[in-house]
């Protein structure tokens, strides 16, 4: 590899060792075996190099056990499933999340970093949102990028905080399903107009 690639490596173990936040310039060249003045040469900024390695391992992430091919007779069951594994990455992957809420953090000061994440989002929902429909990604309707492919990312930011923050409690992909199941029942029932 050349000096461009072992600093994407050095970053990407960084961010599995360090964190996002604590990753230094220092810390990136070390892991590469360069010098701290190839970061700025190569990627301009820590930050720029960080970026590219978290961007590339959640990449990674969505080509893999991101995608949405549960096991099971049913949507429903194929859909617990897709869970289940995610939330078992939430757990063997933990370094990857909490880089991803460390750089959503440093990303309020960020403008740069802010486009690059909202992008994503961006990509994400309707991505999503067309393996949900079954359909293919440039054939899937506006409303279900927006409400579909919007509902699934609230979902997996959501249950990747709780699973990261109290793994005994949070819900499996059973409860979530069975949770959406009961929402949608909620949301067809009409308004009581008693007090």
């Amino acid at each position: 590899m050349g000096n461009r690639e072992d600093l994407l490596a050095g970053a990407r173990r960084c961010l599995e060792e360090k964190g996002y936040l604590r990753t230094t310039v220092r810390d990136i060249a070390a892991a590469a075996q360069v010098s701290m003045a190839a970061i700025g040469y190569h990627y301009g900024s820590r930050e720029a190099l960080l970026n590219q390695a978290l961007f590339a391992a959640m990449d990674d992430w969505a080509a893999g056990s991101g995608r949405l091919t549960g096991q099971g007779d049913t949507t429903e069951e194929r859909y617990a499933d897709t869970w289940d594994r995610k939330i078992r990455d939430f757990g063997e992957m933990r370094w990857l999340w909490i880089a991803n809420v460390e750089a959503f953090v440093h990303a309020q000061s960020s403008p740069e970093l802010l486009a690059a994440l909202a992008e994503g989002q961006r990509r994400s929902r309707r991505m999503v949102a067309a393996q949900l429909a079954g359909v293919p990604e440039d054939a899937v309707a506006e409303e279900d990028v927006r409400g579909l492919g919007s509902v699934h990312l609230a979902l997996l930011s959501g249950v990747m905080v709780q699973a990261l923050t109290d793994p005994e409690h949070a819900p499996d992909g059973h409860a979530l399903a069975q949770g959406l199941r009961r929402m949608a029942e909620l949301l067809d029932q009409p308004v009581s107009t008693d007090g």
